[in-house]
């Protein structure tokens, strides 16, 4: 079996741009939960299907891997603050945060360019990581720009005229 450089290879995913959100949920004990997510996409739109990966070490895993319902909240261009505080290693990461109630209770991010809440539906194994499949119980968007993310480094997503 050929052997991949682990370094190289994260070089190279870099280069594909993705959007950045933070994926929401609620601790057993009712707490507010979140983490940055780039591992993003749309599954389906018939059923509406999403998902998104996380790591198996990561501390909030069991959180999530636990919960019914999950929110992704697809961050704005001037939310780079928010990536950051949810990849962070701050323990309480909703004290002076803006955020409101969604479906189930779940925290839904202020100011984000849109929003999906979701029924979590399955959860897949994936080498070191877990694949949540959620369906879509209600979505909405502002006009506002995504973040994105390439290269190690944030940035802006900018609409071109194809020719």
């Amino acid at each position: 079996m050929f052997e991949i450089d682990k370094r190289e290879l994260r070089n190279v995913l870099g280069t594909f741009v993705t959007g950045v959100t933070v994926v929401t949920t609620l601790a057993a004990d009712g707490s507010p939960r979140g983490v940055t997510v780039n591992s993003f996409a749309s599954v389906s739109l018939d059923p509406p299907l999403v998902l998104w990966s996380q790591g198996l070490s990561t501390h909030s895993y069991p959180v999530f891997r636990d919960a019914e319902r999950f929110v992704v909240n697809i961050l704005a261009d001037d939310q780079v603050h928010l990536s950051k505080l949810f990849s962070s290693h701050v323990h309480d990461r909703f004290s002076d945060l803006e955020y409101t109630s969604g479906l189930g209770g779940l925290p839904v991010l202020a100011g984000c360019s849109a929003i999906l809440e979701c029924r979590k539906v399955a959860t897949y194994p994936g080498g070191d990581h877990a694949v949540f499949l959620g369906e879509i119980e209600s979505c909405r968007r502002d006009e506002r720009r995504p973040l994105a993310f390439s290269h190690g480094r944030y940035s802006i997503a900018k609409h071109i005229e194809a020719s």
